[in-house]
């Protein structure tokens, strides 16, 4: 059967309960700022080619057709956009004009199969399954007769490196409905001159794990920036990859259940079906036949030992972990912080829910799920961590509704001490101070940064701690940012795409570099670190304004480009998280990322954790200089000679 919509959004997508463009609004379409002109009168009996257009958008769009002729590819059994594909197996030769149409029947089960001739009456519709998304060119309130049942079913168009061309959209800014296709200029005309057409892929490699809905990515371009490890990276706003093609299944799960897959491991032999279109993801392959899975066995990543002269600090978005979930997730969790990471002497968490969860009763207490955490690090084989937070107030900083998800620290207390002091609190921001031996210090330990400020509106604030290890000052911020909700997609039908998610972001940058400049300005030798989950790039503007002018090191940029990565979205390998250091620490640190979530389809949290592991400075610069020369050398190796 088919597998369950992403959310509620996508339930309502999949009811077609958005408005259809009917036959009153084919005297004139509204896409943006782009006016559509009226559609010409209808053809009798007008091809597929001549339906699709050389557009985005019909030129039918709004009007009946009849006994339009094709071959049926593939049907659509299941859920409640049931529905049937054909293909006119002749063709104009033209390509920008696809040759094949979408019929959607609703909940009714359509009675026809591959390889029927079928002539198709109907209205012609753009559907479009959200706001600034491509539209699918489909026929609705149909009707349909079979004249022969033994029609040869049309050859599939092989997708491969030379293909989809390497640059993903259009050279055009704002909107590209209208724009005529170039499918030899970019993948997203490509792909749009090829709706619901059937295309195959030969021996896929898979990019993007099997998610929870029975979906995975694969690649039709075996050398576009892959990682050592088989994904695919995304290195700039300019590349986002055009050979990534999302594949689910139209094949009944009881006769061919839906391959487990790994990033590394592939579809041996076809992966055939009609080119369709989703909210979530954009083009996808609806596989009437599915290639063999190939079990590459992509070994689950286990951080570098650490060294007793050394500060080992790690960060880990939880994934909304609260004392309501199962066990077995915890014990994924703390698996992952005793085995994986090493047992760090640090830890910052991101999304840690109150103690009911979801239900949205005011409790905002995290008590019970943080000491469930370092129970199950504790059986794990990890230390006994205490915990450190700040609670938010009720329903102030976003996520799932009632979980008033919130930042954390764990802190081995054999190794590292918290230096606890009063005063942090829900609203109160936390300063730099000058303590008695004239460095810096923090007002309130735990405590938030600027809490009141309109740049955490419905957003996670940050944490910030002070620490001592071997004597010396730490000061750790552990973030969550703003997500990237309501930026336009890849593949929608702005382009570029308008990241506006982008403001929030930078002022909480600005706040958070803020703060760490006065704590290098009060003590030039401190030792700061900004951790998290930072929803924004390596080469974004907002880590541009952590990093610049004197700022914060980033340790990531110190790994190849085809490794920069710690999450993978659409079969893009990316990096959303970091671990900054000011630059002293930046200089000596040892960096990780731990590959244990983000490339499995088992996963305990969507995110992989980071470690890094440094000596922080004394501020006595003879004392510094001379450890530095005891204990570094080269890349970081001990030198006790």
């Amino acid at each position: 059967m088919r597998a369950p919509p992403h959310d509620l959004e996508e339930r309502v997508a999949l009811s077609h309960t958005r408005p259809l463009i009917s036959a009153a609004a084919a005297t004139a379409l509204t896409f943006g700022a782009v006016l559509i002109p009226a559609s010409p009168a209808a053809a009798e009996t007008p091809r597929v080619h001549a339906v699709q257009g050389l557009t985005r958008l019909s030129p039918y769009a709004g009007q009946d057709v009849a006994d339009v002729p094709g071959v049926v590819t593939a049907v659509n059994r299941f859920g409640s956009a049931r529905g049937f594909w054909f293909q006119d197996p002749d063709g104009d030769g033209d390509p920008r004009t696809s040759e094949a149409l979408f019929v959607f029947t609703g909940s009714t089960t359509p009675d026809v199969d591959p390889g029927d001739d079928v002539r198709v009456s109907g209205t012609v519709t753009e559907y479009s399954p959200g706001d600034g998304l491509q539209t699918i060119t489909q026929l609705t309130d149909a009707d349909w007769t079979v004249v022969d049942t033994d029609a040869e079913v049309p050859a599939a168009v092989v997708l491969d490196s030379d293909t989809i061309p390497d640059t993903y959209a259009p050279d055009h800014e704002g909107d590209i409905s209208h724009l005529e296709l170039r499918p030899d200029e970019s993948a997203l005309d490509f792909w749009e001159a090829h709706e619901h057409m059937v295309v195959r892929v030969d021996d896929a490699p898979v990019v993007g794990p099997t998610d929870r809905y029975n979906a995975l990515w694969v690649t039709t371009k075996e050398n576009q920036n892959r990682s050592p490890r088989g994904g695919t990276v995304y290195g700039g706003y300019d590349d986002p990859n055009s050979g990534r093609l999302k594949i689910e299944s139209l094949i009944p799960f009881a006769e061919r259940p839906f391959p487990k897959a790994d990033v590394g491991d592939e579809l041996a032999g076809i992966t055939e079906g009609p080119l369709y279109y989703r909210r979530f993801g954009g083009y996808l392959l609806k596989a009437t036949t599915l290639g063999r899975h190939v079990d590459n066995e992509l070994p689950r990543g286990v951080a570098d030992d650490h060294r007793d002269w050394e500060l080992s600090a790690a960060t880990y978005n939880v994934e909304n972990l609260s004392a309501t979930d199962a066990q077995e997730k915890f014990d994924g969790l703390a698996q992952g912080v005793a085995v994986n990471l090493g047992s760090p002497d640090i830890v910052a968490l991101e999304e840690i829910q109150d103690n009911n969860g979801t239900v949205n009763d005011g409790t905002v207490a995290a008590d019970r799920t943080l000491d469930r955490f370092v129970a199950a690090i504790k059986d794990a084989g990890g230390p006994a961590y205490e915990w450190r937070q700040v609670s938010p107030e009720d329903g102030a900083d976003g996520g799932q509704p009632g979980g008033n998800i919130r930042n954390a620290f764990l802190v081995n207390p054999a190794r590292v001490a918290f230096v606890d002091r009063d005063g942090g609190d829900a609203t109160t921001p936390v300063e730099v101070v000058e303590g008695p031996d004239g460095r810096a210090r923090l007002s309130a330990s735990p405590g938030r940064i600027s809490p009141g400020d309109d740049a955490w509106q419905r957003s996670r604030k940050p944490l910030v701690g002070e620490f001592v290890f071997e004597g010396r000052p730490v000061f750790i911020v552990t973030n969550h940012f703003a997500s990237k909700r309501g930026d336009q997609a890849l593949h929608g039908i702005h382009q570029p795409p308008e990241r506006t998610s982008e403001i929030q972001r930078h002022d909480q940058a600005e706040l958070v570099r803020a703060f760490t400049d006065d704590l290098t300005a009060a003590d030039p030798a401190a030792n700061v670190m900004v951790v998290g989950d930072l929803n924004d790039f390596q080469f974004s503007r907002t880590l541009e304004i952590l990093t610049a002018d004197g700022g914060l090191n980033n340790p990531l940029l110190g790994l190849p480009e085809e490794e920069r990565y710690n999450y993978v979205y659409d079969g893009n390998s990316q990096a959303l998280d970091h671990m900054l250091l000011d630059p002293a620490a930046g200089e000596r640190a040892r960096y990780e990322v731990v590959r244990t979530n983000a490339e499995f389809h088992e996963q305990v949290s969507d995110h992989d954790p980071q470690v890094v592991r440094f000596r922080p400075l004394t501020g006595d610069a003879r004392i510094d200089h001379r450890e530095d020369r005891r204990y570094y050398s080269g890349a970081g190796r001990p030198n006790r000679g």
